[in-house]
């Protein structure tokens, strides 16, 4: 297994610990949470570079490098709904694991129908960043108030958070859209 697939399933691996962070109380939990997190994300951002730039591209990474990204960012989503944080995360979510599904699903139809890996696209890569940068948001402000205290901020947070995950959001749509757009031929063979 190369350097870029080592990553990737670092990532993976680092997930439910990341996750465990979140979701069980102890001090400065948060603050744990977020540089786990933020770990975990420039995993991401590695493993690409170094696939490319050293010739290392494979099949697996091309399916499990966003598979990682999905179920690092899920992890998330879903530690936040059972905090309670938000209303808006559920329909955020609700989004997010929508597309997400379906394009997992357009992917392993492209593989079994074609034998074609289909890599993640400039929407799809955008998404994952936003999310991440939400994700990241929202940590360092929870970490602020919780962790530290600070709670002057708790208003204007939550505002910026809820827009970045929004724009995630957005992204998920865009992207999704673009992925079933260009796979119809493999979803109605017929024509």
């Amino acid at each position: 297994m190369n350097l870029p697939n080592k990553l990737t399933v670092a990532r993976m691996i680092a997930t439910p610990i990341f996750m465990a962070t979140l979701v069980f109380r102890f001090p400065g939990h948060y603050l744990v949470s977020l540089v786990l997190f933020i770990a975990a994300s420039l995993t991401d951002l590695a493993d690409g570079k170094i696939a490319r730039s050293r010739g290392l591209v494979t099949d697996f990474g091309k399916f499990m490098d966003p598979l990682a990204d999905k179920m690092l960012t899920t992890a998330a989503f879903l530690g936040f709904l059972l905090k309670g944080i938000g209303w808006q995360i559920v329909w955020v979510t609700f989004i997010v694991l929508f597309r997400e599904f379906m394009v997992s699903s357009i992917r392993l139809v492209m593989v079994s129908g074609q034998g074609k890996v289909v890599a993640a696209n400039m929407w799809g890569k955008s998404k994952t960043v936003v999310q991440m940068a939400g994700i990241i948001l929202a940590l360092a402000c929870y970490s602020l108030i919780e962790d530290f205290g600070i709670t002057a901020i708790g208003t204007v947070s939550d505002i910026a958070i809820s827009v970045v995950l929004w724009a995630g959001a957005v992204l998920c749509v865009i992207s999704g859209g673009i992925y079933l757009w260009d796979a119809k031929d493999a979803i109605n063979p017929s024509k």
